[in-house]
Order: structure tokens, then C-alpha cells, then sequence
């Protein structure tokens, strides 16, 4: 069995043919890929039992949760979702080679700026066996090579799709060697060693397991910790609207880092608002647990009142926190302080109000009357996402292809020396933008 540091080599050597492939080889392959998922649907579905049987008796014991093994679920629709990705990022421009800036510095001597792939992407992700097809064709597009390591719940779905994937792969310009698959517990760890041959982790998962990957690699990192993600709706709003949204960020797809974990109310709303709200998500089965002021306004709904950790707590699942603020400034306050910088909506017919959340909230993702289950790479139109990021360098927010891409210079010069820009004589540069 080849270790991981053979897989990362393998993967780094591949990466450079990779990184010349033509625009339309590297498009011929992933609508291969497309229809190879088509084809192998039973076989994809087959694996998908297996690890759905496993992880029910893990949730029996207490060892995995429900919204896990719903993350873990591949039906028909989610691999028809998956091949309308691969098919959406065959449609996105091929940004490698692109040049980003030129400028003169002198006659004959000109700098361009050009993309071009970061190198050997190693992802991490737990449960969901749709990103390996999201990775995979995302890294392909940009030029990069990839190891992928999926969570022990999905070993057998994710084996099956990326074999499915790779051996799809016909043409030789496209190797498939930068594709490479890590399939134990412990390879994680020797991959974060690797900084010599990986450029870049992107991990994929529980707020520890992110946490467990920062803190253990001297690899950069991409990815968020936490998805607390908040609606506010102001005093000036529109009722349907407030509802529709509030209730899809919440229960739409709960177990996921964008639907909203706290409610924020204004005071001059709330005795209105909050009881039709209340008896939506009590509908849903969603637990409650509010502030002192929602609390006497929901009780009879026999909610919970809400602890300090609450408003600092990722549930992805059914609850949520609810809370009465004074102004829109106090929501603001509240969603910069509690919030882990992810994803923040508002819901107001005040135009100066929605100006001053869109600004003011210090999010990778700010809405305006939109669920925030809309913070996805694929409905950004990016085909697909590698994750969403909520650091400030590189890349933020769901992160599509151009958080693959880095730059080089080219420099094209005609004998020119450094010697005759120096000195007393020395020569003037142009600095005239191309």
C-alpha cells in the first residue's frame, strides 16, 4: 500500500502536467466524469446502503447524530446534483493562464501577472460524499492536484465515486495520478506533516475537527471553524417575507454550516412577529430557547430559556435561539460578537437600515430579505465550492475555483541588467500599465 507521502508526491508530479492541460481536454474529461457517475448510479447507491447501515448502528449507541447520517444519505437527485456541478464548472471559464496585470517597466521589458493553480490541495471532509465529485472537478478546472480524505462513516461511498471518477479519466494529457484518495483514520495526521508537498488544507467538517487541522499543520489552512449564522428581522419589514425566510434558514436543511442558528427580533416586532414565527417552528419541531423578553411573548408554546453559551452555539439540528433586541445597532453588536463571521440576513423594507447591516456586519456572507441557506458556492454560480472560508486572506465566503488560484510573474525582457538602473547614469523606469 503506497504511504501518504507517496500519494502527495505522486500527486505533486502530476499537478505540473496538469497545470498545462488544455482548456478543452480538461473539459472532454469532466463531462466523461458526469456521465460516469450517470452510468454507475446502482453502484454509487449500493456503496451508500453500506455506510447508511453502518452509521444507523453508530447512532444507536450514541456514536454519530442524525443529522450526520442525513449529510451521509446519497439518493438519485443528490447524483443528479452532483453531475449538474461537474456540468456547471464545465461551463465556467478556464481561469489558468489568465493574465491579471501587465506593465511596462522600460522598452522591451514587460511584466505580466498570470493564474495559475496553487500546487496539491489536501481536502479533508467528514460525511458528505457529494464533495468529493465538487473537489474533484473544481481542481481539475484550476490545474490542481488534490488527496482527498473523507470521513470513516462514508469510506465506501466516497471509494466507489472517486474510483468512478478517476477511471474515467481517458486522456493523457490529464493524469490521473494528481487525483488521489486517503482512505484511514491516521492519514490525516501524516498528511498535515506534509508542507513540503501540500499547499494548501481545506477542511470540511465539525467545529473541533477544523479546529483539530488549524492547530496541527504548518500548511496554510482554508476553511471556518463555526457557522453561526443569525436573521434579524427590523421593525420595518414585510410579514410573508420575514416568515419565508426565517423559517428556510432555519428548517430548510438544518444539519448545514449556513441555515441560522439565532433569531434576532426588534422589540417594536416582536409581539407581532414572534408568535406567528413561534408557531411555525413549533410546527416544524423546532426547540426554542429565548431570551427573557421572547420567552413571556412564546411561552405557551413551551419553550426554553436560553443560556449565555447559546448565543455562541452551532446547533445544526432543529433548535434555534431566539432574542429581542432595542435597535438594529444591537443586533449588529450581537451578530459581531456572538457570530463566527459566516453568514448574517436582515429582514426590513428600510433602506438606510439594510445599508448600515450589509456594511456594518463583519460576515464573509451579508443578506438583504434572502435565507441564508443561499451562501453555497453552487447557487453563487461558482459550479461548485471547495468551502466556505471566513478568514480574510486568500479567499472568503464559498470559495468556488478562484480560491485554487494563486499567480506568477513573467517578466519578458531583451538583455536587460539590473546595473543600469543604478547609479549616477541610471536609467528611468516606464512603469506604463499594458
Amino acid at each position: 500500500m503506497e504511504s501518504v507521502k507517496d500519494k502527495a508526491i505522486a500527486a505533486k508530479e502530476a499537478f505540473i502536467k496538469l497545470s498545462n492541460a488544455k482548456t478543452k481536454d480538461k473539459n472532454d474529461v469532466l463531462i466523461q466524469m458526469g456521465k460516469s457517475l450517470d452510468k454507475n448510479r446502482k453502484k454509487i447507491l449500493d456503496a451508500n446502503k453500506l455506510d447508511i447501515l453502518e452509521a444507523k448502528k453508530l447512532l444507536k449507541s450514541g456514536g454519530i447524530t442524525e443529522s450526520l447520517v442525513k449529510r451521509l444519505e446519497v439518493t438519485d437527485s443528490k447524483i443528479d446534483d452532483m453531475i449538474s456541478g461537474i456540468r456547471d464548472v464545465v461551463k465556467l471559464e478556464d481561469p489558468v493562464g489568465k493574465t491579471l496585470s501587465a506593465i511596462e517597466l522600460d522598452r522591451r521589458l514587460e511584466l505580466y501577472q498570470i493564474a495559475t493553480p496553487i500546487g496539491v490541495i489536501g481536502m479533508v471532509f467528514e460525511a458528505r460524499p457529494d464533495v468529493a465529485p465538487q473537489i474533484i472537478s473544481l481542481a481539475l478546472k484550476s490545474g490542481n492536484g488534490v488527496l482527498l480524505k473523507g470521513g470513516r462513516e462514508s469510506a465506501k461511498t466516497n471509494k466507489v465515486i472517486f474510483e468512478v471518477l478517476t477511471n474515467s479519466i481517458k486522456n493523457k494529457s490529464i493524469p490521473k495520478e494528481a487525483f488521489q484518495l486517503l482512505e484511514r483514520r491516521e492519514d490525516v495526521t501524516e498528511m498535515l506533516k506534509l508542507d513540503k508537498y501540500i499547499d494548501l488544507i481545506i477542511p470540511r467538517g465539525s467545529n473541533e475537527f477544523v479546529r483539530f487541522v488549524q492547530s496541527n499543520t504548518k500548511i496554510p489552512v482554508l476553511g471556518h471553524a463555526d457557522g453561526i449564522c443569525h436573521a434579524y428581522v427590523d421593525k420595518k419589514y414585510d410579514e410573508k417575507n420575514a416568515l419565508d425566510v426565517c423559517f428556510d434558514a432555519k428548517v430548510q436543511y438544518p444539519a448545514v454550516c449556513n441555515a441560522i442558528e439565532t433569531l434576532l427580533v426588534h422589540e417594536k416586532s416582536a409581539k407581532k412577529f414572534l408568535p406567528k414565527m413561534g408557531k411555525m417552528y413549533k410546527e416544524a419541531g423546532v426547540e426554542m430557547r429565548c431570551c427573557e423578553q421572547s420567552y413571556e411573548i412564546l411561552k405557551d408554546l413551551k419553550v426554553k430559556k436560553a443560556k449565555e453559551k447559546d448565543w455562541s452555539t452551532e446547533y445544526n439540528d432543529l433548535i434555534i435561539s431566539i432574542k429581542v433586541v432595542k435597535s438594529l445597532e444591537d443586533a449588529v453588536s450581537h451578530i459581531n460578537r456572538y457570530g463566527s463571521h459566516h453568514t448574517d440576513t436582515i429582514i426590513t423594507e428600510d433602506k438606510k437600515a439594510s445599508e448600515y447591516f450589509l456594511n456594518y456586519v463583519d460576515s464573509s456572507s451579508v443578506m438583504l430579505n434572502a435565507s441564508t441557506r443561499f451562501a453555497d458556492g453552487f447557487r453563487y454560480g461558482k459550479g461548485a465550492e471547495i468551502g466556505i472560508s471566513t478568514g480574510k486572506i486568500h479567499a472568503r465566503g464559498p470559495t468556488g475555483m478562484e480560491g485554487m488560484l494563486i499567480y506568477k510573474y513573467k517578466l519578458i525582457g531583451n538583455g536587460h541588467k539590473v546595473s543600469d538602473y543604478v547609479g549616477k547614469n541610471a536609467k528611468s523606469f516606464t512603469h506604463r500599465k499594458l
